[in-house]
């Protein structure tokens, strides 16, 4: 038997109609690597899926509800798995740009998951053809996962598991050394019910051990209270995003190359990656705002999602905890901006600040479910999260490579990610193949003007990239210009030696005026360049 941990289940327990919680990959294909320059149909895609169904256990496991959820659900296999239930053939309406891409997406993104089977869909969208900068005949395949099954970086495995190396179908994952997948049968009411008393029982004890690892962080922040030592505290902002989403979802995308982000880490000593994927939301956001006339005086905060697998672990489902950053919203200087974020991240993962988070994520690990679905459900009606933060930014490194499928290369990679009730914005931020997309999902109602958002995004990243492409060695200039005025204030020290002029008393009356003529004009040719030089 294998149970859903209690942070899978919390993405069954927070979803509601308008807030659904499954997640959307969306890659973009260019047929023209085929081999032969065959066409790739609707029917070729769903056998490269039949050929990849051992590689996931993801593929063909559904839920198995515990009566009354008094225990967290089960996994299963479906005895009713059809694959091509599990996979949709549609296209763009005219003139299939890329507004109308976004809003396909949108529509699709906001439709609720059948949860009676595998928690998975593939949908093939055709119709590209009025996208700017695609080759002619791109496709878009457009992946639906369940959170319940998988977090950010489950999510790359599953993709891997999908994909292929090259043109010739290569896969990513060799099949030859991959474990065999478990079958799971549906456990019995008697088991479910028994496990479900136990796991009541110790529930105590695993919540109590949980508050333990958390007590040295604590622990410093009460004795700098007690202490009398000022601290940050870390307000967060009214803000429109804090709204309940409507099950009308928008989105939309952009994408930088990743080596110009690396190169932007230089502004600040130490700072990475993700500090500036934050930076560059920061400088967005406090555009749009202050274009609508309600940018706050406090900074916006951000909750982080941070990835808890170890090294090497292969691991489904959720294994995630958070921190939560103030994001410098309200720092005009956009290099000030990202040094007080990289300051502000580095204090929230050595635990001096965004405790509130990772408590929040470490303790519901242990909570049993019936005191999780009333937590849950409380915490949704008193609109708590936004006490918390403003929105979500997540980033998860993708491959570096290019990966195909039936032969054709994947040329861009967006998606979509659930919203949470008080927080109406997710930045995603995945890269792939050297270039990071920044995907932007939000409702119609709290962002009616999603792409002028994205814009602000293009404006933000244009604005360090340039400050990271200017030369930064002007301070060296400055100690140079220094270092040489020394010896011209040295030199002025040899008038000194005047007194020889002075041991001629004798000629006084004839020289007197040739010699006063003759330092006045000396006098003015020092002047004139030195006020030169000085302009």
């Amino acid at each position: 038997m294998k149970q859903l941990s209690s942070q899978d289940a919390q993405f069954l327990y927070i979803e509601s109609d308008n807030n659904l919680s499954h997640i959307t990959t969306v890659s973009i294909y260019d047929p023209s690597t085929v081999p032969g320059g065959k066409t790739v149909r609707f029917k070729d895609i769903i056998a490269h899926v039949a050929s990849r169904l051992d590689a996931s256990p993801v593929f063909r496991r559904k839920l198995v509800r515990v009566p009354m959820e008094l225990d967290y659900p089960y996994w299963a296999d479906d005895e009713y798995f059809d694959l091509e239930a599990h996979c949709i053939h549609g296209r763009l309406p005219e003139p299939g740009d890329w507004r109308q891409f976004c809003i396909h997406l949108s529509r699709y993104h906001s439709r609720p998951m059948d949860m009676n089977r595998p928690l998975w869909e593939v949908y093939v969208i055709e119709g590209l053809d009025g996208i700017e900068g695609l080759p002619g005949g791109a496709f878009a395949v457009a992946i639906k996962l369940h959170h319940a099954a998988v977090d950010g970086a489950s999510i790359i495995r599953f993709m891997s598991a999908f994909s292929d190396l090259d043109n010739r179908g290569t896969p990513v994952e060799d099949p030859k050394l991959m474990d065999p997948i478990e079958s799971l049968e549906p456990p019995t009411a008697l088991t479910m019910s028994y496990r479900a008393a136990m796991s009541n029982i110790n529930a105590p004890l695993r919540i109590a051990g949980a508050m333990a690892k958390a007590l040295p962080g604590l622990g410093k922040a009460v004795q700098e209270a007690v202490g009398g030592r000022k601290q940050d505290k870390q307000e967060v902002p009214e803000t429109r995003f804090d709204a309940s989403p409507s099950p009308h979802k928008a989105f939309d995308a952009t994408e930088f190359p990743l080596d110009d982000l690396k190169a932007m880490r230089k502004l600040a000593d130490g700072a990475t990656i993700n500090d500036v994927i934050l930076a560059i939301t920061s400088g967005a956001l406090r555009r749009y705002l202050q274009h609508h006339g309600e940018l706050p005086e406090q900074s916006l905060v951000a909750w982080v999602p941070i990835n808890a697998r170890a090294a090497g672990s292969d691991t489904e489902g959720n294994d995630i905890t958070a921190m939560t950053a103030a994001i410098a919203t309200n720092e005009a200087d956009p290099v000030e901006r990202l040094r007080k974020i990289h300051a502000a991240t580095s204090k929230a993962k050595s635990a001096e600040s965004g405790i509130a988070a990772r408590l929040l994520t470490d303790i519901t690990r242990h909570l049993p479910s019936t005191s999780q679905l009333v937590a849950t459900n409380l915490l949704l009606k008193s609109g708590m999260a936004s006490k918390v933060c403003n929105l979500f930014v997540s980033n998860v490194a993708g491959s570096p490579l290019p990966l195909y499928l039936c032969g054709a290369q994947s040329v861009s990679g967006y998606g979509m990610a659930p919203l949470g009730e008080g927080m109406g914005l997710f930045v995603a931020t995945p890269s792939y193949n050297g270039v990071v997309a920044f995907n932007v999902t939000s409702t119609r109602e709290i962002m009616p003007d999603i792409r002028f958002f994205v814009e602000c995004i293009e404006d933000s990243f244009a604005e360090l990239q340039q400050a990271a492409a200017k030369p930064k060695p002007k301070p060296r200039a400055k100690a140079k210009t220094r270092t040489k005025a020394k010896p011209k204030s040295t030199a002025k020290a040899k008038p000194k030696a005047k007194p020889k002029a002075k041991a001629k008393p004798k000629a006084k009356a004839k020289p007197k005026t040739k010699v006063k003529t003759k330092t006045k004009t000396k006098a003015k040719s020092r002047a004139r360049p030195a006020a030169r030089g000085s302009r």
